[in-house]
C-alpha cells in the first residue's frame, strides 16, 4: 500500500484525481449491474428475453458508441466528456431505481451504455496526456489498480445494500457519479482541444475515422489483442459454467470467490509486474508474455473430472492467472494504442480500440457457448489456451515486423 501511495504521490493531481475517480466509477457500476438481472427476473418478473434485451441493449449503445464517444472527446474536450457520462450514469441509475416498465428499463439500460462510451475513451486519452510519452505505463499500471479495486468492492458494497432493496443500490450508485460530476467539474483541468480548422464538422469526424482505417499497424495490433479480451470476459461465462458443473446450486458462493482472487491477485500484482517488465522488458514483449500467461491460465481446467476441491483450486488458478496476465500487458498496451496513434486523435484511437475490443467479446462469447454445448468438456478450455497463445504469435510476428510503430504515412503529424 506504501508502494502505490508513493507512486501515486509522484503523478500530477489530475492523473491522481482520474485514479481515484475510476475506483469510484467502477465501485458504483458494479455494485448495481452484478445484480440487474435478478432484479429484472425475480423483482419485476421479466421474462428472460426481456431480460436478455435490457442487458443486451446496455451492451450494445456502450460498444456501439465507444468511436463515437472517443471522437467527441477529440474534437470538444475530453473533460466535457467525462462530465457528461458521469451526468448521464447518475440519470440511467436514478431511472433504473424506479422503473417498472420494459420502455424506461431500456431507456435507462441505453444511457448506462451511452455513459460508458462517453467518458471511457475521454479517461484513458486525458490520463495518456497528463502522464507524457514517459510516464504512460507507470500511470496506466497504477490506473488499472484503482480500476480492479472498484470492481472489487462495488459488488460487496451492492450485496450490503440490497439489504434494503434495491431502490437503495440504483440510488447509491447515481448519487457516486452525480457527485463525481460535480467534483470533476469543479477540480478537473479543462485541456482544449486541438485546432481542428473551419472545415464542416462531419468532413472533419469523416477524415477522422478514414486516418484511424487507414493506419495498418494499430488496425493489426487491434486484431491481435482482440482475444486477449475474450479470455478476459471468460470470468464472467466459462468459468461461472464450469462453477455450476461442479458445484450445482452452490455455485453463487464459488463464482464470488473467484471474482475475489481475480480482483486481489490484479491489486497485488499490478505494480509489481510492471516494475519488473519495465526494467526486463520492451514493451512488446511484455505483451506478449502476458497474452502467454492468460492462454495458460485456462490448462488447469482441461482435466475432464475433478473433485470438488480440486476444482475450486482449479478456478482460482485460473482466475489469478488470467489477472496476472492481463496486469503484465495492460499499461504496455495503452502505451502501444497511443504510440500507434503518433498521439494524435488519442481518444479516438481508444474508442476504436473499444469497439473492435466489444466487437470480439460478443464473437468469441457466442464461440464458447457453442463449445460448451458440444458436450466436450476439455474443448473450452483448449480453444481458449490456443486463443492467447495465439495472440502471443501474432503480436510477436508484428513486433518483429516492425509493425509496432506508427505508420507515418497512416499517421500524419
Amino acid at each position: 500500500m506504501s508502494g502505490l501511495r508513493g507512486r501515486l504521490a509522484s503523478f500530477d493531481r489530475p492523473a491522481r484525481l482520474l485514479m481515484a475517480n475510476q475506483f469510484a466509477i467502477n465501485l458504483g457500476f458494479y455494485m448495481l449491474m452484478p445484480y440487474l438481472a435478478d432484479h429484472l427476473a425475480h423483482g419485476l418478473g421479466l421474462a428472460a428475453w426481456a431480460v436478455g434485451l435490457v442487458l443486451g441493449v446496455r451492451n450494445l449503445s456502450q460498444q456501439g458508441m465507444f468511436l463515437v464517444g472517443g471522437t467527441l472527446a477529440d474534437r470538444y474536450g475530453c473533460k466535457p466528456m467525462i462530465l457528461a457520462g458521469c451526468a448521464l450514469r447518475t440519470l440511467a441509475f436514478g431511472l433504473l431505481a424506479v422503473a417498472a416498465s420494459l420502455p424506461a428499463l431500456v431507456a435507462a439500460s441505453a444511457l448506462t451504455g451511452l455513459a460508458g462510451a462517453l467518458f471511457n475513451p475521454a479517461v484513458r486519452a486525458y490520463l495518456a496526456a497528463d502522464a507524457g510519452e514517459e510516464r504512460r505505463v507507470e500511470a496506466f499500471a497504477a490506473f488499472n489498480v484503482f480500476y480492479q479495486a472498484g470492481i472489487l468492492v462495488g459488488p460487496l458494497a451492492g450485496l450490503a445494500l440490497l439489504a434494503w432493496d434495491f431502490a437503495a443500490v440504483c440510488a447509491v450508485a447515481a448519487l457516486i457519479f452525480g457527485v463525481l460530476a460535480v467534483l470533476q467539474a469543479r477540480a478537473l483541468p479543462h485541456r482544449p482541444p486541438a485546432d481542428r480548422g473551419t472545415e464542416p464538422v462531419w468532413r472533419a469526424v469523416a477524415a477522422d475515422w478514414r486516418t484511424v482505417a487507414a493506419n495498418r499497424p494499430f488496425l493489426l495490433f487491434a486484431a491481435a489483442m482482440s482475444g486477449s479480451y475474450i479470455l478476459a470476459f471468460q470470468i464472467y461465462l466459462a468459468l461461472p459454467l464450469r462453477a455450476g458443473e461442479l458445484f450445482g446450486e452452490q455455485t453463487g458462493p464459488v463464482t464470488g470467490t473467484v471474482f475475489a482472487v481475480s480482483a486481489l491477485a490484479a491489486l497485488s500484482g499490478q505494480l509489481k509486474l510492471t516494475a519488473w517488465a519495465k526494467r526486463t522488458l520492451p514493451g512488446p514483449r511484455a505483451i506478449v508474455y502476458g497474452l502467454t500467461v492468460m492462454g495458460a491460465a485456462f490448462v488447469p481446467l482441461l482435466p475432464r473430472s475433478y473433485g470438488a476441491v480440486t476444482g475450486a483450486v482449479a478456478l482460482a488458478a485460473c482466475a489469478a492467472l488470467l489477472a496476472w496476465g492481463g496486469a503484465l500487458l495492460y499499461p504496455f498496451e495503452m502505451d502501444t494504442v497511443v504510440r500507434l496513434s503518433g498521439d494524435r486523435l488519442v481518444a479516438t484511437y481508444y474508442g476504436a480500440y473499444n469497439t473492435a475490443s466489444g466487437i470480439a467479446i460478443s464473437l468469441g462469447n457466442l464461440a464458447v457457448g457453442a463449445l460448451f454445448d458440444t458436450g466436450v468438456r476439455w474443448l473450452p478450455w483448449a480453444a481458449l489456451a490456443a486463443t492467447g497463445l495465439g495472440c502471443a504469435v501474432l503480436v510477436a510476428r508484428l513486433s518483429r515486423a516492425g509493425h509496432l510503430v506508427p505508420d507515418p504515412v497512416a499517421v500524419p503529424g
